[in-house]
């Protein structure tokens, strides 16, 4: 019940700071003005998870998916949040279990055909901006492609926690860029897979 107070008093202050804000976005990857593109895999630094459902609803509605969340309380109330949004989860910790989180989340991607998988590479608990190889096992699995999201704002406010999460101020600018797609090679080459691990954390980067 505390849950779904608290996701709907988020969802509302989310909302509300939104309506103030000044966009500016950036589609490297083409998919806003694509709708019949396949499955997904959406990949954003944990501290910008305050912003992506504005950035959803206000340019990718059209996109179905879910996103990855811990089985904690916390996890419970961005289930909550996401829920009013229109996005689904899939419950699974990428630091306890991250077998068992790959596995739930290849297999809501089978089980519903052409939808997304939303992922904070570097959550739940860090290093902050450094990217967990979990991201790029569920693209070698799927076939998908990875889409790199970045997220700066002009003015924030910067919490004191691990990912130092930032809420946009009021009436700021915020830049959205949906950077190219990582297409993810099927390879058991550590050097590859390392590589390809980098450049995606480099894109994830870039604007930070």
């Amino acid at each position: 019940m505390k849950a779904k107070l608290f996701g709907w008093i988020i969802a509302i202050f989310i909302r509300l700071i939104g309506l103030t804000l000044r966009w500016q976005f950036e589609d490297k990857s083409g998919l806003s003005s694509k709708p019949e593109t396949g499955s997904v895999i959406w990949a954003f630094w944990h501290n910008r998870v305050f912003s992506m459902p504005l950035v959803y609803r206000r340019y990718l509605s059209f996109r179905s998916g879910a996103v990855l969340t811990s089985p904690s309380k916390d996890g419970e109330i961005i289930v909550q949040v996401m829920k009013r949004f229109g996005v689904e989860a899939v419950r699974g910790s990428s630091n306890r279990s991250p077998v068992n989180a790959l596995r739930r989340l290849v297999k809501y991607l089978k089980k519903n055909n052409g939808s997304d998988a939303v992922i904070t590479p570097d959550g739940p608990q860090g290093p902050a901006h450094v990217l967990q190889p979990g991201v790029i096992k569920l693209a070698q699995i799927t076939g998908f492609p990875i889409l790199p999201i970045t997220i700066l704002y002009s003015r924030s406010i910067v919490l004191k926690t691990w990912d130092k999460f930032e809420i946009p101020f009021p009436f700021s600018e915020v830049k959205v860029s949906l950077n190219s797609f990582h297409h993810i090679e099927n390879t058991s080459d550590k050097q590859e897979f390392e590589a390809m691990r980098v450049r995606l954390e480099e894109d994830l980067n870039d604007l930070i």
